[in-house]
Protein backbone atom coordinates (compact mmCIF):
# COMPACT_ATOMS: atom_id res chain seq x y z
CA UNK A 1 0.00 0.00 0.00
CA UNK A 2 1.54 3.52 -0.97
CA UNK A 3 1.10 5.78 1.28
CA UNK A 4 -0.55 9.28 0.90
CA UNK A 5 1.96 11.66 2.66
CA UNK A 6 5.04 11.32 0.29
CA UNK A 7 5.84 11.97 -2.86
CA UNK A 8 7.37 9.40 -5.60
CA UNK A 9 9.77 9.49 -8.14
CA UNK A 10 9.62 7.91 -11.40
CA UNK A 11 13.04 5.67 -10.75
CA UNK A 12 10.54 4.59 -7.49
CA UNK A 13 11.93 6.20 -4.98
CA UNK A 14 9.73 7.83 -2.20
CA UNK A 15 10.89 11.29 -0.58
CA UNK A 16 8.79 12.43 3.15
CA UNK A 17 9.19 15.83 3.57
CA UNK A 18 9.15 18.23 7.13
CA UNK A 19 10.06 21.41 6.19
CA UNK A 20 13.81 20.94 4.62
CA UNK A 21 14.42 17.48 5.79
CA UNK A 22 13.39 14.86 3.37
CA UNK A 23 13.53 10.99 4.28
CA UNK A 24 14.20 8.87 1.69
CA UNK A 25 13.70 5.39 0.95
CA UNK A 26 12.48 3.20 -2.48
CA UNK A 27 8.75 2.35 -3.17
CA UNK A 28 6.84 -0.89 -2.15
CA UNK A 29 6.60 -1.83 -5.74
CA UNK A 30 10.81 -1.47 -6.22
CA UNK A 31 11.33 -3.94 -3.34
CA UNK A 32 9.33 -6.57 -4.86
CA UNK A 33 10.52 -6.12 -7.93
CA UNK A 34 14.15 -6.63 -6.19
CA UNK A 35 13.20 -9.71 -4.23
CA UNK A 36 15.16 -10.47 -1.51
CA UNK A 37 17.47 -7.67 0.10
CA UNK A 38 20.96 -8.67 0.81
CA UNK A 39 22.80 -5.57 1.17
CA UNK A 40 22.85 -1.87 0.61
CA UNK A 41 25.42 0.46 -0.15
CA UNK A 42 24.90 4.05 1.35
CA UNK A 43 26.73 7.14 1.62
CA UNK A 44 28.47 8.82 4.01
CA UNK A 45 27.00 11.34 6.22
CA UNK A 46 27.85 14.42 4.64
CA UNK A 47 27.50 13.49 0.94
CA UNK A 48 26.52 16.07 -1.37
CA UNK A 49 23.49 14.59 -3.47
CA UNK A 50 21.92 15.95 -6.25
CA UNK A 51 17.99 15.24 -7.66
CA UNK A 52 18.47 12.20 -10.30
CA UNK A 53 21.76 10.84 -9.77
CA UNK A 54 22.79 7.84 -7.96
CA UNK A 55 22.45 7.73 -4.10
CA UNK A 56 23.50 4.09 -3.05
CA UNK A 57 23.02 1.31 -4.17
CA UNK A 58 20.34 -1.97 -3.32
CA UNK A 59 21.54 -5.76 -3.93
CA UNK A 60 19.27 -8.17 -4.17
CA UNK A 61 19.26 -12.00 -4.60
CA UNK A 62 18.07 -11.17 -8.50
CA UNK A 63 20.11 -8.23 -9.24
CA UNK A 64 22.53 -4.65 -7.73
CA UNK A 65 20.23 -1.59 -8.90
CA UNK A 66 20.90 2.07 -8.04
CA UNK A 67 18.34 4.37 -5.84
CA UNK A 68 18.12 7.39 -7.70
CA UNK A 69 17.98 10.60 -5.77
CA UNK A 70 14.52 12.42 -5.89
CA UNK A 71 16.09 15.53 -4.19
CA UNK A 72 18.85 17.73 -3.70
CA UNK A 73 21.21 18.33 -0.22
CA UNK A 74 23.29 16.91 1.94
CA UNK A 75 23.29 13.40 3.71
CA UNK A 76 22.49 14.17 7.75
CA UNK A 77 21.54 10.59 8.90
CA UNK A 78 21.82 6.74 7.08
CA UNK A 79 19.85 3.87 7.88
CA UNK A 80 22.70 2.35 9.72
CA UNK A 81 20.13 -0.86 10.52
CA UNK A 82 20.41 -1.84 7.16
CA UNK A 83 23.82 -2.86 7.54
CA UNK A 84 22.90 -6.11 9.48
CA UNK A 85 19.39 -6.47 8.29
CA UNK A 86 18.94 -4.82 4.84
CA UNK A 87 16.28 -6.98 4.87
CA UNK A 88 14.11 -4.86 6.90
CA UNK A 89 13.77 -2.66 3.68
CA UNK A 90 11.29 -5.77 1.69
CA UNK A 91 9.79 -5.87 5.07
CA UNK A 92 8.57 -2.29 5.67
CA UNK A 93 9.79 -0.10 2.97
CA UNK A 94 7.59 3.16 4.09
CA UNK A 95 8.84 2.98 7.91
CA UNK A 96 11.88 1.17 9.31
CA UNK A 97 13.30 0.62 5.90
CA UNK A 98 13.94 4.20 4.83
CA UNK A 99 17.65 4.63 3.46
CA UNK A 100 18.28 7.98 4.29
CA UNK A 101 17.63 11.98 5.79
CA UNK A 102 18.58 14.36 3.53
CA UNK A 103 18.72 18.44 3.83
CA UNK A 104 17.23 19.34 0.63
CA UNK A 105 19.05 22.52 -0.71
CA UNK A 106 15.87 23.27 -3.38
CA UNK A 107 12.87 22.13 -1.56
CA UNK A 108 10.58 23.23 -5.04
CA UNK A 109 12.24 19.93 -6.64
CA UNK A 110 9.40 18.41 -4.61
CA UNK A 111 7.24 19.61 -7.09
CA UNK A 112 8.87 17.58 -9.62
CA UNK A 113 7.28 14.70 -7.92
CA UNK A 114 4.73 12.18 -8.21
CA UNK A 115 1.76 12.00 -5.35
CA UNK A 116 0.42 9.12 -4.24
CA UNK A 117 -2.13 8.74 -7.42
CA UNK A 118 -0.04 9.83 -10.27
CA UNK A 119 2.55 7.12 -9.06
CA UNK A 120 0.01 4.97 -8.96
CA UNK A 121 -1.09 5.52 -12.54
CA UNK A 122 2.56 5.50 -13.26
CA UNK A 123 3.18 1.84 -12.47
CA UNK A 124 -0.37 0.73 -14.59
CA UNK A 125 1.17 2.62 -17.40
CA UNK A 126 4.95 0.87 -17.11
CA UNK A 127 2.91 -2.51 -16.54
CA UNK A 128 1.31 -1.77 -19.74
CA UNK A 129 4.64 -1.46 -21.77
Amino acid sequence: MNPDDIKYHRDHAWVRAEGKTATIGISDFAQQQLGDIVYVDLPEVETEVDADSELSEIESTKATSPVVSPVSGTVMEVNEDLADSPEIINEDPYGNGWLVVVEMSDPSELNDLMSKSEYEKFLKEEEGK
